[in-house]
This record gives C-alpha cells, structure tokens and sequence, in this order.
C-alpha cells in the first residue's frame, strides 16, 4: 500500500491515515458488524422494560441484518450455486424459527455468535493472506535498466532475459540474474531465512526479493520477472491456500448431508413429540426450534480448516512451505524417508579436505603452483582446490606457458621452464609414497588428485562433496522418531557407503539413475506404505512424484521445486522434523475438535429430547463450541 508523503520530512499525511484506517476497517469488517450486533442486542435487552414492542422488534430486526449480513449472503449464495443447503442458510433458518416462536433476544444472540465465529474464521483466512502480501511487498515494481550506457526506470514486469539493470546500495533487487559488475553484501533473509548477508560479486547469482546492503551492482537477467524464485515462493504459498486436506474435503461433503437430516428431524420433532408423548404442539415446536440451533455442525465444519491455514502460515514463516493442506497432514505419516545425496545430504560442490606434500618440497612454492594452474582451469574440481589454495598461496609471478587440459584427466602446464602434470592417478602415474594415502582417503569416498613436476610426483590433494552439518542432525531426530532412512545416490559405491555412514544412514543404494530411484522408492513404498523422498536436482523429478511426501531443497532445481509437495527454503534438513512436529500438532488438535464439536451436539440434542434444555443454554453451547474450536486452531499460529 502506498502511503502519500511530505516532501521534507517524509511523514504520513492525514490522506495517508485515512487510507490506513480504511484498509482496516474493510479487512475487519465482519468484526465490527458482529461486535455492533451484539452492543446492540445488549442495549436493547437491558432497555427491555423502557422500550415499546414494536420498537423493541425494531431492534431486534436491526441487530439480525447486521450481524448475519456476510453469513446469510454467503450461505445464500452457495446454495445457489452448489444448489445444496448448508450450514450458514440452518442457522438462519434457525434465527427465524427463534423469533417466529417468540424468542426474539435468544435468535438475534445466535445470529451474533454465529457472526462472531465466522469473524474469527475470517481472521485465519485474512492472517494466511497477510503471508502472501507480505511477501509481495518484498518484489519491487519498478527496475533501474540500463540501455547504451543509459540508465532508465521500467516496469519490472517489461524486463527480458538478458537486460542489464543497476541496483543502488540499499535497494531490492527486482529480479533474479547474475552480478556483471560491482559487488555487495545481500541480505537473502527473505529468500534463505539466514539473516547473515551474504557477499556477491562477479557472476555470482542474486535473486529478487533480496536486497544489495553496501553497494552497487550491475545485472545480466536470467529469468522472467514470472519465474523468480521469489515468485515460485509466492505461487506455491497460494496453492497451499486453496488445496484442501482428506479431512476438510470429508467435511464438506458430509456437510450437506448432515443439513437435509437435520432438517428432517426438525420437522419430525414439531409433530412426533405431540402425538406420542403428549407435549403441546408449542413444545413440540420449541424443542424443534432448539434441535435446528444445537444439531448445526458449525463447531464441527470449524474444526478443520482454521487449523489447517494456521499451521501452513507458522511453517512457511518458519522456511518450510507446504503446497497443500494434504501435505501437512500427510506429513506427520510417514515411515520412510529416502534422500538425494549430491545438494540434499551434501553441500552439493567439492571441497578439500587434504593437502598432503611430499616432505622434500616446499608447501608454499606447490601450493602456489597448483593455484596458478588451475585458474587456468573451469572444473569443479580446478575451482575448489583454487579456493583451497588461495588462503596459503604466495602470489608471485608466475610464468605460465603451454596449458593443455586433457579433458577428464587433468591439465598439464609449464612454468619457468619445469613442466608440471595435475590430474588423477591413473593419468599421472603411481607413488610408492603417497599410494598408502590414496588407499586410504579413497576408501573414505574422496576424489584423489596427484601434483606431479617433472618426473616426481610431489603432492597429493583429497577432495569431497562434504556432508552438511545439519543433516546428521536431521537424521538422528528422524530415527528417535522411528523413521527408516535411505540414500539413493547416482554415485559409485565407495563414495556412496562413506557418505552413508557418515550421515548415520540406515541404508543406501548406489549407482542409481532416476528410474533406479523411482523404482527403488515403489519397494519401500510397499514396506513401509508412507514414504518420503528428498532431493534437489532434475534428476530427482520422478522420485519425488513417486513418493507419497516429494520434499524439495529451496536452492534446487525448477523441476525439483514444481514437483514437489513441500519446499525447504532455507535448504536447513532439521526443518523436516519441525514440519512433522506441526503437522502433529495440527492432526491432534483436528481429533480434538471433531470429537468436541461431536460429544457437544449429541450433549445438546439429548438434554434437548428430555427437556432440560432451554433455547438461550442451546445457543451459547452450540456458538460456543464453535468458537472454542476456531480458537484452538489458531494455537497453531505461534
């Protein structure tokens, strides 16, 4: 929302407070007719003895059409179109069939708790949207773009892969691309949930939504303004609203059922009771009247769908972004989880993890050796030992002459005349030396890299996709909760079985394409009939469709992120079990509710039947429960 300011000093203006004040009063607006309701059914039963019968009618209409406007419209409204009752149009019907028998105050303060109930709902829903806005209000709308040196301001919306635009230092960037000039810290908070900025410069990719703190950059657009990551947040968040769990889709369907029965019971009670137990026809019709108020399954349609939104609004402010109420509820189900390992159980990049030299060489000359050739080099492998090195390398001047990669072996250099050789052992050659450290370090699924000068083979380098922190954590909180854990992984066995043991993995399988995976995933399935798969890549696509609960990392693939059911976007695996933790809490305190709102109306319908009931105790207990129910799912909230 824009706000109108002062030039000078930047302050609101009164246009500004009254648009905010506006904005409040829409979003409130079933509040404020509930509460204006029920200050007016108070006022006009504490003036009962002051007032005349008509006017006292007067005020009992009044309060009738302002609390039960938005209920009465929406229950008119859907039975048009669904042409089928439902719960909103019985409690009119329950209202007027209060009032037509005399009890003008008892209907006006069902309508009024019943008003009430559905601003709280309304509230739940309104809380969810709030997610969304805000996170709208993170993606600007305008671009700094820049065209033959010229700088001009465009619709984000107008920008095509490709276009170079320029961010201050300070401002949000507006779409996601790679940095050709400049470089800054960025707070990526709104994308990773990380709150420490992160520093970026040359071709290091940035994403819209984050912002560029200290200073100014320059950059190259790699997706359409529709495709951000920051924009998948937003539709995978709005999916989540609208998808349905089991247990609401039940629900529903058991909603209109359950009217027509009511209805007909209501009509039974006016005359049954007459004719065979002797009441008066005005009994009969009283406890009919009380019937259709407690029988209503307000508090037991309540029960669900406030939890529901509630848990999906506390795990996305949490990092965890449910596609559906399905999936948070199926969550808590499952037996089995299997996961990637190349980005999910590992950092997904290589690292070194030892530099071993050969004792009668200096570790200062190799190192800065080995640094300057492989910034000749683009390998994964040549980028990790570079960064490896950089911290101890002695940066003189080197003369580099004769670079030859031998494409999946290694590279060859000359400097200062001596010719070296950086590569695998099968393509340098062994060393009585360093063989018992091969053996060992590649026993430990490492990647074995020998330095060789001249005819001598000087250094031995091991390098490893490491294991994250948080994923040894996240598989001992799974196992204390009982669920079996597997790593399928395109990798060769050895790499496979130290990766697996490490992370405190219960099994693995190796060598494992994505149908390997798929197939693989259908026999847990049938062990263990609740399964979940977690994974980052393309390749991870059909095995995250396969599984019961596909779990995608936030900095996977696109195809990992639209295929899966749940998303982690602060790539964090701990989230998995907070996610469980919501989604039996949310599981439990459904139970709660159905069996409450159930053990209620039978209470109610019973006490009604033998008379003890009276329409005013029907009311609060009926309206009661409902709100009771609402506020129980928005325990979930914090």
């Amino acid at each position: 929302m824009s706000v109108k300011t002062n030039t000078l000093y930047d302050l609101p203006t009164q246009d500004g407070k009254a648009s905010k004040v506006t904005n409040k009063l829409r979003e409130h607006k079933e509040l404020i007719a509930a509460l204006v309701s029920g200050l007016l059914i108070l006022f006009t039963w504490s003036m009962e003895g002051y007032l005349s019968h008509n006017l006292w009618i007067l005020l009992h209409l009044t309060a009738f059409i302002i609390g039960g406007y938005f209920k009465a419209k929406e229950g008119i409204t859907e039975t048009i179109q669904n042409k089928e009752l439902n719960v909103e149009m019985l409690m009119v019907l329950a209202a007027i069939g209060s009032s037509a028998i005399g009890y003008w105050t008892e209907g006006a303060i069902l309508i009024f708790i019943f008003a009430l109930s559905g601003a709280l709902e309304t509230y739940t829903m309104n809380r969810s949207n709030r997610e969304i806005a805000a996170l709208m209000d993170l993606q600007p709308e305008e671009a700094t773009r820049i065209i033959e040196g010229k700088k001009e301001v465009v619709p984000v919306s107008s920008l095509h892969i490709d276009d170079v635009i320029y961010v201050r230092a300070g401002e949000r960037i507006p779409a996601d691309g790679s940095i050709i000039q400049g470089s800054t810290a960025i707070d990526e908070s709104a994308i990773t949930g990380e709150s420490i900025p992160v520093t970026k410069g040359d071709s290091n990719e940035v994403f819209a939504g984050t912002v560029a703190l200290d200073g100014s950059i320059s950059i190259q657009i790699t997706k359409p303004a529709n495709q951000t990551v920051f924009q998948k947040i937003i539709e995978m968040v709005q999916t989540a609203k609208e998808e349905k769990s089991p247990s609401q889709l039940f629900i529903e369907k058991f909603e209109g059922a359950y009217v027509k029965t009511v209805l007909a019971m209501v009509v039974l009670m006016m005359f049954i009771p007459y004719f065979l137990f002797n009441w008066s026809l005005l009994e009969s019709i009283y406890r009919a009247m009380i019937l259709l108020v407690v029988a209503s399954p307000c508090a037991l349609v309540a029960s669900i769908m406030p939890a529901t939104l509630s848990a999906i609004s506390n795990s996305a402010k949490k990092g965890v972004l449910f596609k559906g109420g399905v999936h948070i509820e199926n969550m808590s189900h499952m037996k089995a989880i299997a996961f990637d390992k190349t980005g999910t159980l590992t950092k997904g990049k290589p690292e070194v993890t030892n530099f071993i030299i050969h004792p009668d060489y200096d570790e200062h000359v190799i190192m800065t050796t080995v640094w300057a050739i492989e910034q000749e080099s683009t390998h994964p492998l040549a980028v990790a030992i570079t960064d490896y090195c950089s911290e101890e390398a002695i940066i003189d001047k080197l003369f580099i002459d004769n670079v030859i990669t031998a494409s999946g072996n290694g590279v060859n250099a000359e400097i200062n005349g001596e010719h070296w050789r950086i590569g695998k052992p099968a393509y340098i050659g062994f060393s009585s030396f360093f063989d018992p450290y091969t053996k060992d370090l590649a026993a430990e699924g490492k990647t074995i890299v020998y330095v060789k000068k001249e005819a001598t083979i000087v250094a031995l380098i091991a390098l490893k996709d490491t294991v994250r922190k948080d994923s040894v954590k996240a598989i001992k909180q799974l196992k204390q909760l009982g669920i079996y854990t597997i790593m399928l992984t395109g990798d060769h066995d050895l790499t496979a079985k130290a990766i697996a043991k490490e992370a405190k993995i219960d099994h693995y399988a190796a060598n494992c394409l994505p149908k390997d995976k798929v197939d693989y995933l259908k026999q847990i399935k049938n062990k263990y009939h609740h399964i979940a798969m977690v994974g980052d890549g393309i390749n991870d696509g059909p095995a995250l469709a396969t599984a019961n609960l596909g779990i995608a990392m936030g900095e996977g693939t696109d195809v990992a992120l639209e295929t899966a059911d749940v998303v982690l976007m602060k790539n964090d695996l701990t989230k998995i079990t907070n996610a469980i933790s919501v989604s039996k809490k949310m599981n439990t305190i459904i139970k709660q509710n159905i069996w409450f709102s159930l053990s209620v109306i039978l209470l109610l319908i019973t006490t009604n039947f033998l008379q003890i009931l009276d329409l005013p105790l029907g009311v609060v207990g009926h309206e009661g429960s409902t709100i009771l129910v609402i506020l129980n799912g928005l325990r979930l909230l914090k």
